[in-house]
């Protein structure tokens, strides 16, 4: 069976050639999700309710990279006195960050079969995401 000229036209007007990859919950864990920060509450012993209020009140300028990581931890976090110290706390946060190798993969075997360019796109604020970058 062959195309039609039509068919050919509307096959080569609609073939794709970028995919737009979001990082967070794609390529990667979520960087700084709430599980996340349920788990750092945890591991720092911090009251995870006033975390995740302080959070909530931040994270928006913070993504916005109207904060650096530190300001906005100082605000989260470090707004008292801790046993540990922000650059640990910062380890935590950069150890959430976990690839997912099936997607990965697979990302890399429809770019290499299809000729694709790929576009990775993210939310995430500066800090968080020039580490996982």
């Amino acid at each position: 069976m062959t195309l039609s000229t039509e068919e050919k036209t509307m096959k080569k007007a609609t073939a794709i050639t970028c995919v737009f990859l979001d990082i967070g919950g794609v390529l990667l864990t979520d960087g700084w999700g709430h599980g996340s920060r349920k788990l750092a509450a945890k591991a720092f012993d911090l009251n995870p309710e006033e975390m995740e209020n302080r959070h909530n009140q931040a994270f928006d300028t913070y993504e916005l990279c109207k904060l650096t990581i530190e300001e906005y931890l100082s605000r989260v976090v470090f707004y008292e006195e801790r046993p540990f110290t922000p650059a640990q706390f910062r380890k935590f946060i950069f150890a959430q960050s976990k690839p997912y190798p099936k997607m990965i993969e697979l990302v890399r075997r429809l770019k290499a079969r299809y000729g694709l360019k790929i576009v990775v796109v993210s939310n995430e604020a500066r800090g968080l995401n020039s580490h996982r970058i």
